[in-house]
């Protein structure tokens, strides 16, 4: 086990560089299943999500070969159809290999999913949408089966807006006899990105980045190339950091028109920035930010992965502050630990909280609860006066590379510490 040790009050600043997005290089790695012959991803991040992926498409056949940022994937190869218990546990993007499974192959076995605990994360989503395409389903005790002899075209509406599941079917349908017509489909950038690269491999998908996208299939789709799209997560998780730090931080190699609602918030808040076509500068200031109402929602609003960043910038604004989590169950529940550090934090139901601000922040010893929590609780650990050791980082380091590093290049005191007796 390995541990973040953190000393606060630091003064940061400088410039660093966004990564490839975590949540767009997973789908494009799932969609390389779909296709005949060589894909090439480049930017890559170094990230242990990416390697689960990619050792999940390892063990089932696939040929995959990484270079730093360069991923080169062949799945002609594939022999089986049986996804990993271990490595689907640890990773909950593995069901997003279902579509492309099924699509070429006609079967798929997968365990229930694991990732960040946020409360109950079904894939009843998954299912109704195979179905809706043909498939079979069986659900046992310890595993879902998934069998179709071939997919066809057919009009589903979402229920509920759901990233993942929305790729999912947008893949399987590539491959389907007619016409598919995704309604109340998720828009969130990494799904145009997918959307595009897969018409470069012969797809043809229209309306991806609205709420309706039709898909005609095709009989097959070869091998191309992409560039992973930049980690607009990262981007505003790094805005954050700089703003609760009062700190004049360049934020490079990013999209700022993917995290408009972070700087619609900072407007509100009275956190100065400058915003560049690929670059952001957040501006240090003295002045007291503004307490604000933040409400989590599909993109393009507030984004959910922002929000426990944002709550641990909220201790340091003026007065009260209303956190609405409409995404996920249990997100709000690592309030506890940033209580423990002064925050005054109160959780009123497992949606909304109350912040009051500003407060200082005191080093503690935690653990990471989860992927994004786990972020928050570095920002934290930045700001409060003494020592901040972080456990469980390995779900902080599921989504960020070289964090420790990338962090010390701004002057943050931070060291990772490996081997630590649990």
């Amino acid at each position: 086990m390995a541990q973040f040790v953190i000393q606060g009050g630091a003064p940061l600043g400088g410039e660093i560089a966004v990564s490839g997005a975590k949540n767009s290089v997973l789908k494009l790695i799932a969609s390389a299943i779909l296709l005949k012959g060589e894909t090439k991803i480049t930017r890559v991040p170094q990230a242990q999500d990416v390697f689960r992926m990619s050792e999940i498409l390892s063990s089932v056949g696939a040929k995959v070969e990484s270079d730093v940022a360069v991923l080169r994937i062949n799945t002609d190869s594939i022999t089986q159809t049986t996804l990993p218990r271990e490595l689907v546990k640890r990773l909950r993007a593995s069901t997003v290999l279902i579509g492309p499974m099924l699509a070429r192959h006609g079967e798929v076995r997968l365990a229930y999913p694991g990732g960040c605990v946020l409360g109950k994360r079904p894939i009843d989503l998954f299912v109704a949408s195979m179905r809706v395409l043909g498939a079979e389903v069986e659900e046992r005790e310890e595993e879902f089966v998934f069998r179709a002899k071939k997919l066809s075209g057919a009009e589903y509406f979402f229920p509920f807006i759901s990233v993942t599941a929305t790729e999912n079917m947008m893949m399987a349908a590539t491959l389907a006899e007619g016409r598919t017509i995704i309604k109340n489909a998720a828009c969130e950038p990494e799904i145009p990105h997918l959307a595009e690269f897969l018409n470069t491999c012969g797809a043809h998908i229209i309306g991806a980045g609205t709420h309706t996208i039709v898909i005609d299939g095709v009989a097959e789709l070869h091998g191309g190339e992409v560039e992973t799209v930049p980690d607009r997560i990262e981007t505003g998780t790094f805005a954050i950091l700089a703003a609760a730090a009062r700190a004049q931080i360049i934020i490079t190699h990013c999209r700022p028109d993917h995290v408009e609602s972070l700087w619609a918030m900072f407007d509100c808040m009275g956190v100065p920035y400058t915003i560049g076509q690929n670059w952001i500068e957040i501006q240090k200031t003295d002045k007291p930010y503004k307490a604000v109402e933040v409400t989590t929602k599909e993109y393009p609003g507030f984004m959910t992965d922002l929000q426990p960043p944002f709550t641990v910038l909220l201790t340091q604004a003026q007065g009260m502050s209303l956190v609405h989590e409409t995404i996920y169950d249990g997100r709000l529940f690592y309030l506890d630990k940033l209580s423990t550090m002064g925050a005054y934090a109160l959780l009123c139901d497992p949606h909304r909280a109350v912040v009051q601000g500003p407060r200082k922040l005191r080093g503690k010893q935690l653990e990471s609860p989860d992927l994004r929590a786990g972020i928050a609780l570095v920002i934290a650990g930045f700001i409060a006066e003494g020592t901040t050791t972080i456990d469980n980082i390995y779900q902080i380091e599921r989504g960020y590379e070289r964090i420790d590093e990338r962090l010390r290049g701004l002057g943050a005191h931070i060291e990772r510490i490996n081997d630590v007796k649990s």
